[in-house]
């Protein structure tokens, strides 16, 4: 058994002296593991760190093996994060949810290519907290948790939304959110329009109701729950006034 492709790392465990076994977000094979012998050397430390993109090879006699990767650096970016603590919260907290909530070696080709624009935009704190909150919606989509926000789930209509419900993960519009507003999850107007600026609020709300599905409808299911990065990723933006 054998495949090739570009990937981004999501984890680096050691495994040994001087192996480790590399976790692989892949357009094609999904969340995927393997060994990479000498992983802890010099040469290759600096490869494999998450969020760098690599060149991959993995081989393995059976397909149900943990099976070998050959590891090539592609794009690498963990050295500019490195310096930036928002950054690299914000790649911690991707990653994370990626290695909970994604299955193994199930293609997920959307969250791939949106994580790729996700982990380009890391140096640029206008817009990456952004882009990250687009990402897991799109993942909870993929995954077939997808949020409806097309019309408001009481009135069809389709202009001024502003809230979701938390039961049916549909939108209601301001009127008929009004009677049963503290029940309900606030809708950021980034997510309802591309164009739109952002409001006050809008960056911990887009957390919030993304958080709320991947754990209520993804995590709590198979007995997991938000990882601590992710909680962490919301206080470290708060502390910084980025919400």
């Amino acid at each position: 058994m054998e495949w090739s492709g570009r990937g981004h790392v999501l984890a680096v465990r050691p495994h040994g002296e001087t192996s480790a076994i590399v976790e692989l977000l892949t357009e094609d094979q999904g969340r995927h593991a393997g060994l990479v012998r000498g992983g802890r050397s010099r040469t290759m430390r600096p490869v494999l760190q998450p969020g760098n993109t690599v060149t991959a090879n993995w081989r393995a006699r059976l397909a149900d093996h943990l099976g070998n990767f050959a590891i090539e650096a592609d794009i690498s970016r963990a050295g500019l994060v490195m310096d930036n603590s928002l950054s690299l919260a914000g790649l911690n907290a991707a990653c994370a949810i990626a290695c909970q909530a994604l299955p193994e070696r199930e293609g997920h080709a959307p969250v791939y290519r949106a994580m790729e624009v996700f982990l380009d935009a890391l140096d640029n704190i206008d817009i990456w907290p952004m882009l990250y909150i687009r990402w897991e919606l799109g993942l909870l989509k993929d995954l077939g948790y997808g949020i409806d926000l097309s019309k408001c789930a009481a009135t069809g209509a389709t202009t001024g939304l502003t809230h979701v419900s938390p039961r049916t993960g549909r939108a209601v519009s301001r009127e008929a959110a009004a009677p049963y507003i503290d029940k309900l999850l606030a809708l950021p107007r980034f997510l309802r329009d591309p164009e739109a600026d952002f409001e006050p609020g809008d960056i911990a709300n887009g957390l919030a109701l993304t958080g709320f599905f991947l754990q209520r409808r993804v995590l709590w299911p198979i007995d997991r729950d938000l990882p601590e990065s992710r909680v962490r990723l919301l206080k470290a933006l708060t502390d910084a006034g980025q919400i």
